[in-house]
């Protein structure tokens, strides 16, 4: 019974015999191994684990030590019926029934719960492909940069300084690392006392909404937008009027001039990843004065623009001082380090201070002063560089991934930059039921419903994430959930169901093509277009101002339209078959899937 209790990480950072402790600890004290109950023999468990039986001596020999365990001569090692010795017994989960589990309900006034709430598997990292925003694969974390900073932290000199705080103080080294590095690098200048450090985004939207919200309020939130604050928002009775987004983030018109507060995600629009332009941010403003309404804005996941400069943080052009600018010092890092902060109206900010002491005291000094060396080191700056690079090589390798492989199957949300795509396919398609089947493959990917605080939501889209897996990984994964997709895909979702596939002869497409360009679009939206020369060489155009260009050869072998870029779909030589209807062209891959489809004009 023993060893099918017990399960062992062979790549944990624990050694076999703490892990052997730990999980023999956890069993007698919830009961699994009850007093008396007598142990396998060392040599016995050693084999059913497979480790060392020295291992295994060395952890019954610990436990004898502390009095979990005793020996008795010549019968064997026992569970030692003395350990609970002045403890309460516990009830069993027999005695806790239903009908007793259930019978506060009527005492709650409100709940945390969202049954809508998309549940992350709490294994997700054994998933071969998890394509989940904002969870971040443990290759990105600085350890050794974070030791030195936490090494330095806890030096007796630092421990007596930061120990010696008042009570509602924080760190004045983290402030100020915050005001002079990283809120200028968002175009934002403030003073150390309109900056509040808060443990997290959930803790910084929770103090607001007690300070700011109530039944008299109405507060905007994007639709699609985040359900943390939407129901928070609820919980305090507070009035939601929900804003339509578009491709360019929250629409600013007419529906937000009866709000007293506005909550908007500019930099990367939660979820859809929309990117507000500066016009569009400036009229935000405008409207907000016009009616006296306060602005939250929420860059925690910070501004990651890969195809063109970052813009400037709505806080950073707000001439009325009403834009409570949010983000975190963690989320990027690890979310376990539990560090945000809130840039703000003075007022607001001794506020939510105060608030902040009532609900929860401040976040842990010894993490802001091992933050606070952390930026003052240079790290964190060294650290968001690599993260740039690494987050854009996965960004582009996704968006590679999807145009190849989706390209006939989904169109996505354009966007310069981001850590997620927005992705919908066809009508036919159910994400749940896609979701559960990309499961099974090792495929994880997110659906949107509990981002409609409507309920209104579309069934045939989900979202991808680039932080939770290597972009080795990106390209296989996409090819798989694309073959999945076709498998679930109606005919009728085929764009071409309706023409018979009558493949062009390989004399016919030569002719066809030479001296002829292709135009077609992107998954992503974009337009390109391929010129084919007559001596085979290939130049592809993508974008509304050709932002994106490559060089490649075309030749025929047979009835076979092949072909191999310098850099697109990967450098990959590739062959296809060709239809040609009037002056509509489609290329089918030797699977028969639809790569591309698009228009033929002569050049």
């Amino acid at each position: 019974m023993a060893a099918a209790i017990i399960y062992l990480e062979k790549h944990s950072a624990l050694s076999l015999q703490c892990q052997l402790r730990q999980k023999l600890v956890e069993a007698i004290l919830s009961g699994v191994l009850p007093a008396r109950k007598r142990l396998p023999s060392s040599r016995k468990l050693a084999d059913q684990l497979k480790i060392s039986r020295n291992t295994v001596l060395l952890a019954y020999q610990q436990l004898m030590d502390e009095g979990y365990l005793v020996s008795r001569e010549r019968s064997g090692i026992f569970v030692n019926e003395r350990i609970f010795d002045g403890k309460v017994e516990l009830a069993s989960a027999e005695e806790l029934s239903s009908n007793k589990r259930n019978r506060w309900q009527h005492a709650f006034v409100r709940t945390g719960r969202n049954d809508s709430e998309f549940r992350v598997p709490l294994d997700w990292h054994r998933y071969p492909y998890p394509f989940l925003d904002n969870l971040f694969d443990t290759s990105l974390f600085p350890v050794h940069e974070w030791r030195e900073a936490s090494r330095l932290a806890l030096g007796v000199r630092e421990v007596n300084e930061w120990a010696s705080f008042a009570t509602d103080a924080d760190d004045p080294q983290l402030l100020e690392e915050i005001r002079t590095k990283l809120l200028p690098s968002r175009g934002i200048t403030a003073s150390q006392n309109q900056i509040l450090i808060v443990s997290s985004e959930q803790q910084a939207l929770y103090l607001l909404c007690h300070l700011l919200v109530d039944s008299s309020k109405t507060v905007a939130i994007e639709e699609p937008g985040n359900p943390v604050f939407r129901q928070l928002v609820q919980n305090q009775q507070g009035q939601v009027h929900y804003q339509p987004v578009d491709d360019a983030g929250m629409q600013v018109d007419a529906g937000l001039a009866g709000c007293e507060l506005v909550y908007v995600t500019p930099s990367h629009q939660l979820p859809t990843n929309a990117t507000m332009p500066l016009e569009r941010r400036q009229a935000l403003l405008r409207e907000a004065a016009a009616h006296n309404a306060l602005i939250i804005e929420d860059d925690a996941s910070l501004e990651h623009n890969f195809l063109g400069p970052p813009l400037p943080a709505l806080r950073a052009i707000d001439r009325d001082d009403r834009v409570i600018y949010l983000s975190s010092l963690s989320k990027v890092l690890s979310p376990g380090l539990r560090l945000s902060y809130l840039v703000g109206p003075v007022e607001i900010i001794n506020e939510a201070r105060a608030l902040r002491r009532i609900l929860s005291g401040y976040p842990p000094r010894n993490n802001q002063r091992a933050m606070a060396y952390f930026l003052s080191l240079g790290h964190y700056d060294a650290f968001i560089r690599k993260l740039d690079n690494t987050l854009k090589s996965r960004w582009m390798a996704l968006r590679d991934a999807l145009n190849y492989n989706l390209h006939a199957l989904a169109e996505t949300v354009p966007a310069p930059g981001g850590t997620a795509y927005w992705v919908t396919v066809h009508d036919d398609i159910d994400v749940q039921e896609l979701a559960g089947h990309a499961a099974r493959e090792g495929i994880l990917i997110e659906p949107i419903h509990q981002y409609y605080g409507t309920g209104i939501a579309p069934k045939n889209t989900f979202r991808l994430g680039i932080t939770s897996l290597p972009k080795e990984k990106i390209k296989e994964g996409i090819r798989i959930l694309a073959k999945l997709l076709r498998s679930l895909a109606l005919p009728s979702a085929s764009p071409a169901a309706d023409i018979p596939l009558a493949y062009v002869s390989g004399d016919k497409l030569s002719s066809a093509l030479a001296n002829a360009a292709l135009i077609s679009s992107t998954v992503y939206g974009d337009p390109y277009t391929i010129d084919f020369n007559p001596n085979g060489d290939m130049v592809g155009r993508c974008g509304y101002q050709d932002e994106d260009c490559d060089t490649g050869r075309w030749w025929v072998e047979g009835d076979l339209l092949c072909r191999q870029w310098q850099e697109w779909v990967y450098g990959q030589r590739q062959q296809f078959r060709v239809v040609l209807i009037g002056n509509r062209i489609q290329w089918y891959n030797l699977d028969g899937e639809l790569i591309v489809n698009g228009v033929l004009h002569a050049k």
